[in-house]
């Protein structure tokens, strides 16, 4: 580890508690370790804050990139995409809320949706793969953790609880690590949303979110310091992630659908910093007459013409018609309009406000370096290399990420 990495830890290790002697022999197995953290909503530039001591140490001792997100730029398509390799449109979790034809309707706060194993399994998370191998893997929240995929769970994994604060988060990771032998986790997941629900509610700019940026810092700073304390820094690689950014949004910025069409006419799947919408039966034509085409501050595409820079549109539970704002702007309606300036994401993926994080620090990887072309589809195959496991082949490519690794 950095010598800055190491001064990093001195300052930190009083926070967690000190392991005895024999402990510390039993929890530290000789076999590498890969934690993937996941930031949500933790845009590229938020680090030039300077409120972020540890990231910015893991920064200058790795690796980093202004990862370019999935479209859409929204949080269970994104995390999906970071552990499967996949783009939304071939894993199949193509937003936050979707219609199936014979699953119905998923959103984010529907537990039977979220734990049913069906809607994600055309896609193959890399715990399953590391589980098939004869890994041991946690979950500390992740989209896709709760359910079985493929007859697959991790060995150990958590019910999302937005109310657990980001050092409990912690603690139960480190939690598993010790654990004895082959029942300590070889890749484990840690989620921290406050960034992103700070940025929702006031902006990307705001002290708040600031706030909350300096709180998950301190987070991983605990992290270190407990895997310090267990003797397991030193064979630790983290590799740490963001969904998307964040665009600031105001109520002057917004497309009212009722504007454009009668909403009788139309199914509204979502909406947002992007809106799906199906036609009622009988009433395609005069929907497509009077949405698909350029609209101030928005444009409409059938899904099929959606640019192909975007790799979205072919799957079935992506709605007829995608209407794409600028960014910064919001489509909504009048029964549901945009109230007070805050942020939000989904946005055109190559948007400079939707970069998201990318840091990985490690004995696999080298230091200093900045990646120029990384996609969120290259997390996946690079975590299969450092727990040394064959993946299936995804949209990704390892050669995005060989420039960091100390062996390619």
């Amino acid at each position: 580890m950095s010598r800055l990495l190491l001064i990093l830890l001195a300052l930190t290790v009083s926070a967690c508690a000190t392991l005895s002697p024999e402990r510390e022999r039993a929890g530290a197995a000789d076999r590498p370790l890969v934690i993937l953290v996941g930031i949500d909503g933790f845009r590229a530039d938020y680090l030039e804050r300077g409120v972020t001591p540890t990231l910015s140490a893991l920064r200058a001792d790795g690796a980093f990139a202004a990862m370019r997100p999935s479209f859409p730029s929204v949080t269970f398509p994104n995390h999906y995409t970071l552990v499967t390799g996949l783009h939304p449109d071939r894993h199949g979790i193509v937003n936050n809320t979707m219609m199936d034809a014979e699953l119905g309707r998923f959103s984010l706060g529907n537990a039977a949706a979220v734990t049913n194993g069906d809607w994600w399994d055309e896609g193959e998370p890399i715990w399953v793969t590391a589980e098939r191998a004869g890994l041991t893997t946690g979950t500390m929240f992740w989209p896709g953790s709760e359910a079985g995929i493929g007859g697959v769970r991790p060995s150990h994994w958590t019910v999302f609880d937005q109310a657990l604060p980001g050092d409990a988060r912690v603690d139960r990771v480190l939690e598993w690590l010790d654990l004895p032998g082959d029942e300590r986790p070889d890749f484990a997941t840690l989620y921290f949303d406050i960034v992103d629900t700070a940025g929702h509610h006031h902006g990307p700019a705001a002290p708040e979110t600031t706030e909350a940026i300096a709180s998950v810092d301190a987070s991983i700073a605990r992290l270190i310091a407990g895997l310090e304390a267990r003797g397991l820094a030193g064979r630790t690689t983290l590799v740490i992630v963001a969904d998307h950014g964040m665009a600031p949004t105001s109520p002057d910025r917004a497309v009212y659908l009722d504007d454009l069409i009668d909403l009788e006419t139309v199914d509204v799947v979502h909406a947002g910093a992007f809106a799906g919408l199906n036609p009622a039966p009988g009433r395609e034509a005069e929907v497509q007459a009077a949405l698909v085409r350029r609209h101030a501050n928005m444009e409409c595409y059938n899904k099929a013409d959606l640019p192909a820079r975007l790799a979205y549109g072919r799957h079935p539970r992506v709605p007829a018609i995608l209407c794409l704002p600028d960014t910064g702007w919001l489509v909504a309606t009048r029964a549901w309009p945009v109230r007070g300036p805050g942020g939000a994401h989904g946005y055109d993926n190559m948007a400079p406000e939707m970069a998201a994080l990318f840091i990985a620090s490690g004995p696999g990887i080298r230091s200093g370096v900045v990646l120029q072309d990384m996609d969120a589809v290259d997390v996946q195959p690079l975590l299969a290399h450092l727990l040394g496991i064959e993946a299936p082949q995804g949209d990704g490519s390892i050669e995005d990420t060989a420039p960091a690794l100390v062996r390619p």
